[in-house]
């Protein structure tokens, strides 16, 4: 239904100008990428008429952790379609709603978060979004495109409209406009009034905030298009139902789907274990891994939802994937660019630097790794800073390094063979430490004993 109301309003005989067919295409992209899922309400001639020109689309993001994740990453994607079509963008961060709690798809009571930690979390969050919006442009925008025609993304937080609403104005202005009965009806509410832990007044009054926010929007930027999880359906219909019972301009609501895995899992949260968009929480180099390690029959989807690649250039990389699966050409390209968005050029050098090393197991890949790259590629690894002397020998070094009890230990493993320097078998402790076999040209030694145990030598002049 979706795609056939959409292609009659990019028909021909619909849109006079190629402009207009440009901006209204945008939104058949979404659903041919199935970054789609729905519409509210229904697509109608008001609908291809606003659709005909630039709009203003917004998505929310409550700082109730300290970074984004993979999930909110798709809105971010959808956002970011729209900008190419030159539709101006507005990222809201609920730096008041975090602090109420929003119920949809939770079992339970948020915990109440401290007003400085959430201040502290919308400043993380600020940065992930503005980090993805300029690496964007930097490194996936086409060069020979005018940059000027991508139009800056704004950054809002309703703190600072909330900060200055008594509690009595909004409940006789907005809140006047609500029904409780609607809000009883919404999905979110009732799985909560119908569990044991039940719901409370706060994240019951979530909706009216919610639909607040997309007003003050709306009479501010002329924000007509809320882009949010297919979960935050009943919280887009509580702030279309408010602007219409003001009798404002009609908006409209776009919600993207639940992306999981074929075991039915959150993408990114496997055993609870999110991949999140700061890098001191899931590194450039995890975030390559994630995607590289995803199922031969999920990356073609993937690739649909987490690059711009067009649909054309994804059918041909799935044909050479499948001319030559071990090449696993489809999940390279998903890593890079997904990890080249997240983190810039450095990030993916970064991360290429460090999964070259880990599996080509070669000397000359470790010696790229910067010290922070290399304790990274082997976690758990011991770090140690020696003091390098004239005459050091192999079993100086590993007593330095605490890596044996004693020495008899120490030349019984290494003449066993149970001794590596930089990936390379070193069977002789009385052998003298030289640069580029032992030490490498970034001043680094990497040592294995047996098969688990990692140390990394940084030498001091």
């Amino acid at each position: 239904m979706i795609i056939r109301v959409i292609n009659r309003i990019c028909s021909l005989r619909k849109c006079s100008f190629v402009s207009q067919r440009f901006y209204a295409s945008n939104v058949l992209k979404l659903n041919e990428r199935g970054l789609l899922q729905d519409i509210f309400p229904p697509p109608s001639p008001n609908l291809q008429k606003l659709l005909s020109e630039p709009q203003c689309f917004y998505a929310g993001f409550d700082p109730t952790a300290d970074s984004l994740h993979i999930g909110n990453l798709l809105v971010l994607m959808t956002m970011l379609h729209c900008q190419r079509a030159g539709h101006q963008l507005i990222a809201l961060i609920g730096g008041a709603t975090a602090l109420i709690g929003d119920p949809s798809g939770k079992a339970s009571e948020r915990i109440a978060l401290p007003e400085g930690k959430v201040r502290d979390n919308a400043d993380v969050i600020a940065e992930n979004i503005t980090r993805i919006f300029q690496n964007h442009q930097k490194y996936i925008w086409e060069k020979n495109r005018d940059p000027n025609r991508l139009k800056p993304v704004k950054l809002v937080n309703n703190a600072d409209w909330y900060n200055n609403v008594s509690i009595t104005k909004f409940l006789s202005t907005a809140g006047r406009h609500f029904r409780v009965g609607a809000m009883l009806s919404r999905n979110s509410v009732q799985s909560r009034i119908n569990s044991e832990a039940g719901i409370s007044f706060t994240e019951f009054s979530y909706q009216v905030l919610q639909g607040y926010d997309w007003l003050h929007l709306l009479q501010t930027y002329n924000c007509r298009f809320q882009i949010g999880g297919s979960d935050q359906m009943g919280n887009i219909v509580s702030g279309h139902e408010l602007i219409s019972r003001m009798g404002l301009d009609e908006v409209f609501g776009l919600t993207i789907p639940l992306v999981t895995n074929e075991e039915g899992s959150k993408l990114g949260k496997t055993a609870g274990n999110a991949v999140w968009i700061t890098p001191s929480k899931t590194s450039p180099f995890e975030l390559y891994q994630f995607f590289m390690r995803v199922k031969d029959s999920e990356v073609e989807q993937l690739l649909k939802l987490f690059t711009f690649f067009s649909t054309e250039e994804i059918s041909q990389i799935m044909e050479k994937q499948t001319a030559k699966p071990e090449s696993r050409i489809a999940h390279r390209k998903l890593a890079q660019q997904v990890t080249l968005l997240v983190h810039g050029e450095s990030g993916l050098q970064s991360a290429e630097r460090i999964t070259a090393a880990l599996y080509s197991k070669s000397a000359d890949s470790l010696a790229q790794l910067q010290p922070n790259e290399l304790s990274e590629t082997f976690r758990g690894a011991t770090m140690v800073d020696i003091l390098l002397e004239p005459a050091t020998s192999v079993l100086d070094m590993v007593m330095k390094a605490n890596c044996f009890a004693n020495e008899n230990d120490a030349r019984r493993i290494i003449l066993a063979g149970g001794l590596h320097i930089n990936q390379v078998r070193c069977t002789d402790y009385t052998e003298i430490l030289s640069l580029g076999r032992h030490i490498l040209p970034n001043g680094i030694s990497l040592i294995r004993v047996g098969k688990k145990h990692y140390y990394i030598v940084k030498w001091m002049s």
